[in-house]
């Protein structure tokens, strides 16, 4: 039994309530709070820290390689690829608009993408450069997003790379520092954030959502949103949303480490960045998809000594017996049946933001925009 005070305040009903809190939710909320100031916001997250993907990532602010997009564009469509691109960019946009950069340690020090010998032809790789500019230039507003950067790759010492393409708009940022902003940000507006409670089903009843929550309570919404990958499969079953898990590996400090920045490898599969003067290494799900498409939060050895190798052979050749891994973790995705992300209205009063593809950092902030549109209060 909940006491009349819990029930008027902590339990009230409320106008939204974000069933996830995560970078989508976080975002969501941010935008609905800027549309109506005198909302009653609440932010239900089934952990006590966001532990999806969005604290558990490489810290990357990218929206998408060379050879990545090269690959969309194939399967998707000339306009299919347009449209991933153009929601992770304005994404990144927003996060330099609202936010300091030195205080999420947001570093515009752009992206590179590696090439192992035979994978492309000089020519090809030419041709992909002007073809992919061209098609960018009236999203990024800029000619040339991508250009040939084959010959840093002597100055960087990396292996086994016949070729780099350098794309000046991408960065890294802290991702553990911007998802503790948003939700301090939120706080200070009033929305409310109820951490451990994890939302197990919902009742339409008129135009109120009633809610189910795993602690015992039932919480009364006029709109729903649901903004976590793992929820969304048991409360949206029109939705299909699979789990996809990344692993990651951060090495002890490197003495004479030559490079810094972003950098991804067989269209965007590998990714690797600088953390100081250590590398920070993730990737390499498609060396066993079927093993990672599960929710369990463990590194695996395959991964794992994959990762290694690609530190090894590529990333660090020669340095092997320089450094340790101090620290392995991993995060998990949500990947749609499409490639870009679900962010729709499934019924009058409950809307989706999910799948965002392993990029959330950059799609979250547009997602969380256009849902809030959708709602009216």
């Amino acid at each position: 039994m909940f006491s009349i005070w819990e029930q008027e305040t902590v339990l009230a009903p409320v106008d939204v309530a974000i069933a996830g809190g995560g970078f989508a939710g976080f975002w969501t909320a941010f935008h609905l709070r800027r549309r109506y100031p005198k909302a009653r916001i609440a932010l239900l997250e089934k952990e006590l820290l966001p532990m999806g993907a969005s604290t558990r990532n490489a810290g990357f602010a990218c929206f998408g390689s060379l050879g990545e997009l090269v690959a969309d564009e194939a399967e998707l469509g000339t306009e299919g690829m347009q449209r991933l691109v153009e929601i992770r960019y304005k994404g990144l946009r927003q996060i330099e608009k609202w936010f300091e950069p030195k205080c999420i340690d947001l570093d515009w020090c752009g992206g590179y993408e590696l090439f192992p010998p035979g994978s492309v032809s000089k020519e090809k790789l030419e041709h992909d450069l002007d073809h992919i500019n061209s098609t960018l230039k009236d999203i990024t507003g800029k000619r040339r997003s991508f250009r040939n950067a084959t010959g840093r790759i002597h100055r960087f010492r990396f292996g086994g790379t016949e070729h780099m393409v350098f794309n000046r708009l991408e960065g890294a940022l802290h991702s553990g520092k911007l998802a503790a902003l948003l939700l301090r940000t939120l706080q200070a507006t009033g929305v409310q954030w109820m951490p451990g409670v994890a939302v197990t089903g919902f009742v339409e009843k008129n135009d109120t959502v009633e809610i189910q929550t795993a602690a015992g309570f039932q919480l009364n919404a006029r709109n729903l949103v649901v903004a976590n990958n793992t929820a969304a499969a048991s409360l949206l079953p029109g939705i299909s949303v699979t789990p996809a898990r990344g692993q990651v590996l951060l090495t002890s400090p490197i003495n004479d480490l030559r490079w810094s920045g972003t950098f991804h490898a067989d269209e965007g599969y590998y990714y690797f960045r600088n953390l100081g003067n250590r590398v920070l290494l993730g990737g390499a799900r498609n060396k066993a998809f079927d093993a990672e498409r599960t929710d369990e939060r463990v590194t695996t050895s395959l991964i794992q000594d994959e990762l290694e190798r690609f530190l090894d052979e590529v990333v660090l050749p020669g340095k092997k017996n320089t450094y340790s891994i101090e620290h392995r973790w991993s995060g998990i995705m949500g990947m749609g049946e499409e490639k870009g992300p679900v962010v729709r209205a499934v019924r009058p009063n409950v809307f989706a933001a999910v799948a965002l593809g392993g990029i959330g950092v950059a799609v979250a902030p547009e997602a969380g925009k256009r849902i809030s549109k959708m709602i009216q209060l």
